[in-house]
């Protein structure tokens, strides 16, 4: 299967739902065929109920007088003026006057009643079936045989039934059957769509958490990659300055190191496999010690910075602080100018201030969504700054400058020794 982890997720997605769907429809629709065969067999069955009360009361009024038969109670029954209709006819065995009654339901042609009586005599069977009317419509039809007292077959007594209201209300049966299982088929699929979501729900999350894994880590390690190699290329140029580039060039592998262990500890946490390793952290030393690790790329950089100690992940606390030094190093320039970034550390508050173009109020909040920015970049930077901050109680906020530029706030809670009360700049 081609295609992206996500598209392929997504296409797993639509194939659950399609079998989820797929196979309640078949249990749906094997469930309204038998509710509508049900139904018309009911219906054939109350047709042929009446049509048998009408010609076993009807066969049991007949008299026989010698080779005549006599009709008078017939005439006088209720039947012989209601539906269903019948006829006695001779049906070819013996010829006698046939009876009608008096009320005509349905008009069926009497040739086809009389063939019918006729087959009931020769094969001495009552014969049920369906016919047409003279109209074309579907009549329902019981054909039972006369025995004379010699028991010999004389002729037949023929019920005829309309059809036309049992096959209406099976008719709008069918179309309720077919519409409920419509609107079923299609809750179905919408249900199927929520289920099939929750069930890759998690694959969904930790495809997530992968991609952003590897965002994160390519944003983190592009600032020192990128310094690291500044190192080198100066190395190279400048062999009698290699003693002093030593150093520092341990200390960008080593946070390079911790940039990476970070992230692998930050995908452990979102997984809940492990707890932040929180220790006393001096965060004016910790600032300025990603300061001068830091590209400055022609930017004036700034620290004023007072004894500050808190209790963090000094890993992610370090991240954070990169980033938002990166970030306004990057951006909080105008254009042909050099960046001049102010950082102050004080009361458990890390300011980055820039002389930038600012941020506007309306994308202030966007800033910190994951792959946002307004500057051009992937916005991985700022999130991963208030991930860090909420992660340690903390909180991040940025705003405009009266002078112009903006202001990025990282706020944590506060671990005061004792004797750390005095100011000291650097």
């Amino acid at each position: 299967m081609s295609g992206s982890a996500a598209d392929r997720l997504r296409r797993l997605r639509w194939v659950l739902t399609a079998l989820f769907t797929v196979m309640n429809t078949i249990g749906l629709v094997v469930f309204a065929w038998l509710v509508i065969r049900e139904d018309g067999e009911q219906g054939t069955q109350r047709l042929d109920a009446d049509l048998k009360l009408v010609t076993s009361a009807v066969s049991r009024q007949i008299t026989f007088d010698g080779g005549n038969i006599g009709t008078n109670l017939v005439n006088t029954d209720e039947l012989n003026n209601s539906c269903p209709q019948f006829a006695i006819l001779p049906g070819g065995a013996r010829q006698f006057r046939g009876h009608l009654s008096n009320k005509i339901c349905v008009d069926v042609d009497g040739a086809v009643l009389n063939g019918l009586a006729a087959s009931a005599v020769s094969s001495g069977r009552v014969t049920v079936g369906f016919q047409r009317a003279v109209d074309g419509g579907l009549v329902r039809v019981r054909v039972e045989p006369l025995l004379d007292p010699a028991r010999t077959y004389i002729g037949a007594v023929v019920a005829v039934a309309d059809t036309t209201d049992v096959r209406a209300s099976h008719d709008q049966l069918v179309l309720l059957v077919i519409g409920g299982c419509v609107v079923l088929i299609a809750a179905m699929g919408l249900a199927g769509h929520q289920l099939s979501g929750r069930a890759i729900r998690p694959a969904a999350a930790a495809l997530q958490q992968q991609e952003v894994l590897l965002a994160e880590t390519a944003h983190d390690l592009r600032t020192p990659v990128a310094a690291l190699r500044a190192l080198a290329e100066t190395a190279a140029r400048n062999p009698h300055e290699r003693a002093d580039l030593l150093p520092r060039t341990v200390r960008l592998a080593a946070r390079m190191g911790g940039i990476i262990d970070g992230l692998l500890m930050r995908a452990r946490l979102a997984a809940g496999v492990e707890q932040l390793a929180i220790q006393p952290v001096w965060l004016d030393q910790l600032v300025q010690g990603v300061v001068e690790e830091t590209p400055t790329e022609g930017a004036q950089i700034t620290v004023t910075a007072a004894p500050t100690m808190v209790a963090a992940d000094p890993t992610l606390l370090q991240r954070a602080i990169a980033n938002l030094v990166d970030n306004a190093v990057r951006y909080g320039r105008h254009p042909g100018t050099e960046a001049i970034v102010h950082i102050t550390v004080a009361g458990g508050t890390v300011t980055v201030a820039d002389h930038g173009p600012g941020i506007s109020a309306e994308v202030a909040e966007e800033a910190f969504d994951r792959f946002s920015s307004t500057g051009g970049s992937s916005g991985l930077g700022l999130s991963i700054v208030r991930w860090v901050a909420q992660e340690h109680g903390g909180t991040l906020a940025v705003y405009n400058s009266d002078e112009g530029g903006a202001i990025f706030e990282l706020s944590l809670p506060v671990s005061r020794p004792p004797g750390t009360t005095a100011m000291a700049a650097r």
